[in-house]
């Protein structure tokens, strides 16, 4: 098994329900993809290092979430990251295989 980190950040406008609901969609996308996620971990709103822009909006500060996934082949890891980039919720992502 291949083991991943993927930290997402969410955007700060939304509500405290629509941020648990994106990170559970977006769990729920790595799992029905064949892969397992062993750990979550929600940072919390955290001020950027820079500020981000995302269509026409400037953002200073998102929540980041943290995912530690195994899968056996990256088509979960595709998926996330596809639906990540399109998606107006997500301000960042970021995929890391780790060394087994």
């Amino acid at each position: 098994m291949r083991k991943y980190e993927i930290m997402f950040i969410v955007r700060p406008t939304l509500s405290e329900e629509e941020i648990k609901s994106v990170a559970d969609s977006f769990k729920k996308t790595l799992e029905t993809n064949g892969s397992k996620v062993t750990s979550t971990d929600e940072w919390g709103k955290k001020a950027l290092a820079y500020d981000m822009k995302k269509g026409s909006e400037v953002y200073k500060s998102g929540y980041y979430f943290v995912y530690e996934v195994e899968a056996n082949d990256d088509k979960a890891i595709k998926e996330f990251d596809r639906l990540a980039r399109i998606s107006a919720d997500i301000i960042r992502s970021l995929v890391i295989r780790k060394e087994d």
